[in-house]
């Protein structure tokens, strides 16, 4: 059993019930259990059991963003029939906004110097697809971790509706803005459909996030994001 803070309780209660039946070859799902009085809540935390055979910790070791990649390709194939959750239009939060403003859902004023420069720059290039909406995972590249077997274990399933390849695309971007990947990962997975497209709206996603809240993270970040947006506007 792993134990961790439950952020929103709508989407913890969603996730006890939506992913309990999603099996996936080679990639764990830690999914929440129920305290012995059927809550999935116990004083602002979840309980999340691992399979037998994954060892007795959770590494804090990250898979390589190859393997994270390949972790979103198989997750979100496994997802295409999980119903969109109804409270994914009652968010307010910075992330939810950010979402609906890369997607030309909401308009939003973005402070230049924080990323809305460049969210601007992009949105130029941005055009519509035709790629199904499902359910997808929306912070994949920062919810996986080895288990003591080295199997990937995805934690923490932030849902979006959005098309699969863009919440692989969002751990490219993730990657890069993190340092941990550059153009050959980019490049990598040009062959999934409308990639750049998907590269161009997740890169949009986390801009909108960063000008929303630039108190959220560093300069650091904001140095990421100039090149993750540098380098998917080249693609």
């Amino acid at each position: 059993m792993v134990l961790r803070p439950a952020t929103d309780s709508v989407e913890a209660v969603w996730a006890a019930r939506a992913l309990g039946s999603i099996v996936l070859p080679d990639v764990r799902i830690a999914r929440p259990s129920r305290a012995t009085d059927g809550r999935a809540i116990v004083g602002g935390w979840m309980a999340y059991r691992l399979a037998a055979g994954s060892g007795d910790e959770v590494a804090e070791e990250r898979p390589s963003v190859e393997e994270i990649v390949l972790v979103s390709v198989k997750l979100h194939q496994a997802l295409i029939n999980v119903p969109r959750p109804d409270f994914i239009d009652k968010r307010t939060d910075v992330l939810a906004r950010a979402d609906r403003v890369a997607w030309g859902e909401e308009e939003v004023e973005l402070d230049e110097a924080n990323g809305g420069r460049w969210f601007e720059i992009l949105a130029g290039a941005a055009r519509e697809t035709k790629l199904p909406n499902q359910v997808v995972h929306g912070s994949l590249f920062r919810s996986v971790r080895l288990a003591g077997d080295r199997v990937p274990t995805v934690f923490d399933f932030r849902p979006y509706y959005r098309p699969a390849e863009w919440a692989t695309a969002l751990v490219v971007v993730d990657a890069v803005v993190a340092n941990a990947a550059g153009a050959t990962l980019i490049q990598q997975w040009s062959h999934l459909p409308d990639w750049r497209q998907m590269l161009l709206r997740a890169t949009m996603f986390r801009l909108a996030a960063h000008a929303l809240d630039p108190e959220s993270a560093g300069e650091e970040t904001l140095d990421g994001l100039r090149r993750a947006a540098v380098l998917v506007g080249e693609v």
